[in-house]
């Protein structure tokens, strides 16, 4: 481990010498992750994109994407877009990722289950903005939003997401 290392403890998430608080799945932590479970998967991943909303927040970082309009993420395990960012129209199961609500403000895409995806194994771990503090998500990892517009600020792309058994 390094300290440019994002590290989930029981406390919150260390990163640079500091602790953030965070949320995670519902289901809490797992080494076997599924489809639907709402946990969040234990391993190293890597930080693999970062969207941000263009008319709501100034662009985070150099690599950062706008989200546009159309923009979607596939999670129909039984579609060959599962796990990818896709436009509109889509007729399977997705997410909107331009939503009325700020929790997709910015979003950085981790590579669990991807660029590979295997069915049933869940969609992309995103960490994003919490809806309140420490509420639970559908498996991904969520912080106060100026938290994550921090770490967002100091990352670098294929920088390391260490989650842990709790």
């Amino acid at each position: 481990m390094t300290p440019d290392d994002l590290v989930l403890t029981p406390m919150g998430l260390r990163f640079r010498g500091r602790h953030y608080p965070c949320s995670v799945g519902r289901g809490g932590v797992t080494a076997c992750k599924r489809e639907g479970d709402g946990a969040t998967p234990i391993g190293v991943h890597r930080i693999v994109g970062m969207l941000y909303r263009l008319d709501r927040l100034a662009r985070p970082a150099d690599w950062a994407v706008p989200i546009g309009p159309g923009d979607i993420w596939s999670d129909d395990p039984e579609d060959r877009h599962y796990n990818l960012m896709i436009r509109k129209p889509y007729p399977h199961s997705h997410e909107v990722l331009r939503r009325a609500d700020p929790l997709y403000d910015l979003v950085l895409i981790t590579d669990w289950n991807w660029p590979e995806a295997k069915p049933g194994h869940g969609s992309c771990i995103f960490l994003h903005q919490w809806r309140r503090p420490h509420y639970p998500t559908e498996g991904c990892i969520a912080f106060r939003r100026d938290h994550l517009i921090d770490i967002a600020r100091k990352i670098q792309p294929s920088t390391r997401l260490i989650v842990r058994p709790q």
